[in-house]
């Protein structure tokens, strides 16, 4: 005789186990169908360094395409002017003051700024150096739906215990603790996430052929490809070969006179025609080819979201015043729309018309939300994000106006100053710490911020304040502090002599990058680099 008790104990398993491999193959199946996510970033690639931005120097035929194939942001922002607070931004959807990266990590604070002997009126203030272990990052948020994630490339948000794979990407090639690339961008260089190559390798190349891998390896699956360049940061490095391509370039353009003038704290340049700096971008734009190639000969482009943008603007002044941002003014470091403006495409399959461009201002803290969204993935309840998912501006829809906001209390390599900023409407408060002072811009009217308007709108200026500072205060922000022994007669000396002889020094070495016999060393950059 059936025990009947026993038949419907076993019945009831038999449908929570169907039920349960029912569900499982259910959110596979919702898995294979989400899109894959390829993101490249580009360090201290300026607004104007691409050809499809304006650029009549530099080449990016691949880098275009995105551009041309998905939507361009014409107001497009880097969350911060220098590197670290920005690539934590985009990892984290929060603006640098909520996740307290606020300048490059390694840079100096509190009585340690005096050791630059800049005799600066303030000492800039404390900040995290490294990604906090209970940000959800956005890798950890793909990573939990099933997405395979790889990372290549610069880090610069964490030391060891605090690289990509401490934060959600399963492989890790070339990220660690620094911001430029140890050894240079020729094999053989120094990097414990990243074997060299054969001497006179490229990195960029290698990094482009390392992503075009893992593509290859995980194309049956969902996957985040994170893309991290070292380029085009200094050292300014490139082959002999299209060193000569853009020197011959620059001479048919005819070469110029002058190619700097002084603003404020540093000299800063006015034309592109670096030809080792023009070499880079080539080289990192046939990077993003190869990677781009990859995805058509699989057939993933189809099911392929992908993104470009920069962490900073171009180095204009500072470092290796590698190239012009004009009209904009300044370049990375700097408070100015040079510093902050940046490429920003997105190519999202189905969602994106080709050829589309958008005005509204978007800002680094809005991949994180758009991205997920784009992926079916919802943002983690434990994750507040300052961002916006930019996805109705995708499709030709709008979202709510904000103010953007930006806050940078430190002093930067590249002349910037110690400053906050608010972005409205067209309209651009920035506060300075160091005498309090209020500079207000109309961008529509004058993008290059020439015609500083904070005493004839005084009203607009003081609204405007008003919200920066209810901002501040509501996100902690931390402020640098007056320092007492600054010698203020030795740092206008020294800012005098930045802007004669120091401006004669540029002029002498960046013309000297043209001469026909230019050569930076005995083997150029120290190993054999393959054109």
């Amino acid at each position: 005789m059936i025990n009947m008790m026993n038949l419907k104990t076993t019945s009831l398993a038999l449908a929570c186990a169907l039920a349960w491999l029912g569900g499982l193959d259910v959110a596979e199946a919702k898995s294979k169908t989400r899109p894959n996510i390829v993101f490249f970033l580009a360090d201290d690639l300026g607004w104007k360094d691409l050809s499809n931005e304006g650029s009549k120097y530099y080449e990016s035929p691949h880098i275009d395409r995105i551009a041309r194939e998905g939507m361009k942001f014409t107001r497009g922002y880097a969350a911060c002017q220098v590197c670290s607070p920005s690539r934590a931004s985009i990892m984290t959807g929060k603006y640098p003051t909520n996740h307290g990266i606020t300048t490059w990590i390694g840079d100096r604070a509190g009585e340690a700024w005096r050791g630059t002997r800049r005799n600066d009126t303030h000492l800039p203030p404390e900040y995290d150096r490294a990604l906090r272990a209970s940000e959800i990052t956005l890798a950890e948020a793909l990573r939990e739906q099933g997405y395979k994630t790889f990372y290549a490339g610069k880090w610069h948000i964490g030391g060891k215990g605090s690289w990509p794979e401490d934060h959600g990407f399963d492989i890790n090639k070339g990220g660690w603790d620094v911001g430029s690339p140890r050894g240079g961008f020729f094999s053989p260089w120094i990097n414990p996430t990243l074997e060299s190559g054969p001497p006179g390798e490229s990195l960029p190349i290698r990094l482009g052929n390392e992503t075009a891998k893992f593509i290859e390896a995980h194309k049956d699956k969902p996957f985040l490809a994170f893309l991290s360049f070292y380029s085009v940061h200094g050292p300014i490095q490139t082959t002999p070969g299209l060193w000569k391509k853009y020197r011959d370039k620059a001479e048919s353009a005819g070469l110029a006179k002058e190619r700097f003038k002084f603003d404020r704290r540093l000299n800063v340049r006015q034309v592109q025609d670096c030809p080792i700096y023009a070499g880079m971008i080539e080289t990192m734009d046939d990077a993003v080819g190869i990677v781009l190639d990859k995805l058509d000969e699989l057939g993933l482009d189809k099911n392929t979201i992908v993104c470009f943008t920069s962490d900073n603007g171009g180095v204009s002044s500072g470092d290796a015043y590698s190239t012009s941002n004009t009209p904009l003014r300044g370049g990375k470091g700097r408070q100015w729309e040079g510093g902050i403006r940046e490429p920003y495409y997105i190519k999202a399959p189905g969602v994106t018309k080709s050829g589309g461009t958008s005005a509204v201002p978007v800002n680094g803290i809005d991949w994180y939300p758009t991205l997920l969204e784009l992926a079916g993935v919802n943002v983690p309840a434990k994750q507040a994000v300052d961002g916006v998912s930019i996805v109705p501006l995708l499709k030709g829809g709008k979202i709510a106006k904000r103010p953007l906001y930006w806050h940078y209390p430190h002093y930067g390599n590249q002349g910037g100053e110690p400053s906050s900023i608010i972005s409205q409407n067209d309209w651009k408060l920035i506060h300075y710490h160091e005498d309090g002072r209020d500079e207000l811009y109309h961008l529509a009217n004058d993008p290059n911020e020439t015609t500083d308007l904070a005493k004839r709108e005084t009203k607009r200026a003081k609204q405007l304040r008003k919200k920066l500072d209810a901002w501040l205060k509501e996100t902690k922000a931390r402020f640098p502090t007056k320092d007492t022994q600054a010698d203020l007669a030795k740092r206008e000396a020294r800012l005098k002599s930045i802007a004669s002889d120091g401006k004669a020094r540029l002029e002498k070495q960046h013309a000297n990058f043209l001469k026909k016999d230019f050569k930076p060393n005995k083997d150029w950059w120290g190993s054999t680099p393959v054109d």
